[in-house]
């Protein structure tokens, strides 16, 4: 780890999410920072004014304070950018979604969370970049599609009087008697082909039901693929690598939370300590 100066400049940028979430946590974080460093605090009303505040924050160390979402449209912006290796990013985890930076090893709380920005140390931490510029800062999980919710059914903008029909008619349908129904086939799993450095490690004729890939700070991704079995629980497929390819029919896949897709074939790669992020030191 390197240390990091208290000395420094920060710049603070609010998710306005953050401050609808937990507008108090947002304030005692502003007041310890503001106590222990020379501290600016921009408060972006939007995505696109988020983005401007890192990109004009000069010598600044920016410190983002909000949820997982926050964390990784800062370092996506950074990334493409190409700034990442000279700007070491801090963030004060407050909001719902807090997962991502709980497993990178930030505290959540708003107090201890701030404190390690002014006391902490920067860790460089590896990062998986596909082929269109998306990072991946903890897990990618490509589940099979039954996991997937269904989207609820809506009206089309400016014209509630579709939502009207649409109530009617799930009134008259509940109101028959009920009637037996054929049993519906059970949701098909997955055929996808994941290559590992170039290797496969399972092909389209053996169906998956779920492929997990992460990254640490190791230079190598960990890829585990769960076959579907029948009977027994198979067990799933290890495999370490730099590179990790998949490909076969259209799927979907959760990086950090986010959803992507659907793509037919997608490869990541690991940036080995391609960011940096403050910590508290052990």
């Amino acid at each position: 780890m390197t240390e990091v100066a208290t000395s420094d400049q920060l710049l603070m940028v609010i998710d306005p999410v953050a401050v609808r979430a937990d507008g108090e946590s947002v304030r005692i974080a502003k007041d310890v920072l503001s106590a222990g460093a020379t501290t600016k605090v921009c408060l972006p009303q939007g995505p696109e004014e988020f983005v401007r505040a890192l990109e004009r924050r000069g010598s600044r160390r920016p410190v983002v304070v909000g949820d997982d979402r926050a964390l990784v449209r800062a370092v996506s912006l950074l990334h493409r950018q190409r700034e990442l290796a000279g700007c070491g990013l801090s963030v004060v985890p407050v909001g719902g979604a807090l997962s991502l930076a709980r497993a990178l090893g930030v505290p959540t709380g708003a107090v201890a969370a701030a404190r390690a920005v002014l006391e902490g140390a920067e860790r460089r931490l590896d990062l998986l970049v596909d082929e269109s510029d998306g990072v991946v800062l903890g897990t990618l999980g490509i589940p099979s599609p039954a996991a997937w919710p269904t989207a609820p059914e809506t009206a089309e903008p400016g014209r509630p009087w579709l939502r009207t029909c649409q109530s009617l008619v799930r009134t008259l349908v509940h109101a028959r008697p009920p009637r037996a129904l054929p049993t519906a086939p059970g949701p098909r799993p997955s055929r996808l082909r994941v290559e590992v450095d170039g290797v496969t490690l399972v092909d389209l004729d053996q169906p998956v039901r779920a492929v997990s890939v992460s990254a640490g700070d190791s230079g190598v991704a960990d890829v585990e693929v769960r076959p579907v079995s029948v009977g027994a629980e198979a067990a799933p497929l290890m495999a370490r690598g730099r590179t990790v390819t998949v490909s076969g029919g259209s799927f979907r896949y959760r990086a950090d939370s986010i959803v992507s897709g659907p793509v037919r074939r997608r490869t990541w790669t690991v940036w080995e300590g391609a960011f940096g992020l403050t910590l508290p030191v052990a």
